[in-house]
């Protein structure tokens, strides 16, 4: 369709409108994920509620495509679209922090980076993934899984309300009291429902943490990962630590001759004293003794951010996802046959713990399911040329399929491929039939259906 009425419907907007013939096209158009490269119509950096509620009704009236950015991580390429508008929150990335109630107010642009680095200065933080760069929105709309969810639930069970865009450009606050159909469908329903353009979280306090990242050799990584399916079960909720498989990066603490080898990763964050978080990680360490780590008492914002500089924009991303009620000996069997196997510096499979508060929330009680599950692998592809995305992606899907015997029959929102349309329904199993009706409610003619997509009800 031809974009030329939809450009005139949006010179209203107060934020930048990005086309073909701006200078800076390329730039805007591109994402996290390299190899997605789409061609919008238009790229609207929204500054406000109002550029955002005009982009809809221009979608929506032109007949448009619409992708909805904030973060620009999701690795199937949700954020752009060929031939449409890419709604862009970027700019929008105002924070308030109130340290006395404890709660945070973030825009729906902000990156992690951006929320822990407000939150920090008052001594608290919120669940909030691995990645820094990652964006608050599309991370917490999908369920939201990272170091604190043992001691503090997922990212959705410390969002408090929500400011949203809906598909026929109405603006409501969502919250328990306020909408409560949509303020459930939207923790973990992903971006099916609307634009989020605010968010209000409860904080908790969180300054310092104990902990950081060791590499074992993968001759004990059987009897590591035997240790830690047993540890991390009675462990205090103020751990939250995660095995992994990765390739030793080149940093000052991994010894030279070492860099570049596959190792079993473990990274820590304990949020109390050393000599607790020391105690705990002797259970490990009496198994054996790392190659190499950098653990102590370090700010939590900058365990956050400990893995950005291996994972900057550019590279090829193919991931995958499963969640596992519990770690098998079949489950332990297929990591330890495909782990060591990791393709490239940047690829890994982390294998989180999502016990604890996380349990504490019933699975109905949100729409994020699969709250009986006690582990939630992601097979994270990341590498740079182009020319190894057959033999990688061949990785990452055979170390799934070996997987998923021993795993639940869906798998958490945010880590799924652009090819896993067809689990959308056993990812949220039996919430999903709720969630399409409730989209049928707020976005009857789908008009947000770039994301793992939610179909309205018939």
């Amino acid at each position: 369709m031809n974009g030329t009425p939809a450009l005139t419907m949006l010179e209203s907007v107060r934020g930048e409108v990005i086309t073909a013939q701006s200078a800076g096209y390329d730039q805007a158009r591109s994402v996290y994920n390299a190899m997605i490269d789409r061609k919008p119509i238009a790229i609207v950096g929204a500054v406000d509620v109002a550029d955002v509620r005009t982009t809809v009704d221009t979608a929506r009236e032109s007949g448009l495509d619409l992708a909805v950015r904030a973060g620009a991580h999701s690795v199937p390429g949700f954020g752009t679209v060929d031939d449409g508008i890419v709604l862009d929150l970027g700019a929008m990335t105002g924070i308030r922090i109130d340290p006395e109630q404890r709660v945070a107010r973030v825009q729906g642009g902000c990156t992690w980076g951006d929320f822990d680095h407000a939150a920090h200065t008052f001594g608290l933080a919120t669940t909030g993934g691995i990645i820094s760069t990652t964006g608050v929105a599309g991370l917490t709309l999908g369920g939201g899984i990272g170091y604190l969810a043992r001691a503090h639930g997922l990212s959705i069970d410390n969002l408090r309300s929500a400011d949203v865009v809906l598909a026929d450009g109405t603006f409501v606050t969502t919250n328990a009291t306020e909408h409560p159909d949509l303020f459930w469908a939207l923790r973990g329903g992903g971006g099916n429902f609307g634009v989020v353009t605010e968010m209000e979280f409860d904080l908790h306090p969180v300054s310092t943490i104990y902990g950081g990242p060791m590499f074992f050799e993968l001759a004990d990584a059987e009897e590591l990962l035997r240790t830690y399916r047993e540890w991390i079960a009675t462990a205090p909720r103020a751990m939250g630590a995660f095995p992994g498989f990765q390739i030793a990066p080149p940093l000052p603490f991994v010894p030279e001759d070492r860099v570049g080898e596959p190792f079993l990763l473990l990274v820590s964050c304990f949020n109390g004293t050393d000599e607790e978080g020391e105690a705990l990680l002797a259970d490990l360490r009496s198994v054996a003794n790392p190659v190499a780590e950098h653990v102590g008492r370090m700010p939590y914002p900058a365990l956050n951010s400990a893995f950005d500089g291996l994972l900057p924009p550019g590279l090829q991303h193919y991931w995958k996802a499963a969640f596992q009620p519990e770690l098998t000996d079949g489950a332990l069997a297929a990591h330890l046959e495909f782990g060591p196997r990791v393709p490239a510096v940047q690829s890994t499979m982390h294998l989180y713990s999502v016990d604890g508060a996380v349990h504490d929330v019933a699975g109905d009680a949100t729409a994020f399911a699969y709250r009986d599950a006690n582990f939630a692998p992601v097979i994270a592809g990341m590498w740079p040329d182009p020319i190894d995305n057959e033999s990688n992606i061949k990785w990452v899907r055979d170390y799934h399929a070996a997987l998923e015997p021993h795993s639940a029959d869906g798998g958490y929102i945010n880590f799924m491929a652009a090819d896993d349309q067809s689990r959308v329904r056993a990812n949220y199993g039996a919430n999903y039939d709720r969630l399409a009706t409730i989209k049928k409610t707020y976005d009857p003619a789908n008009l947000f259906h770039h994301n793992q997509n939610i179909a309205p009800a018939r």
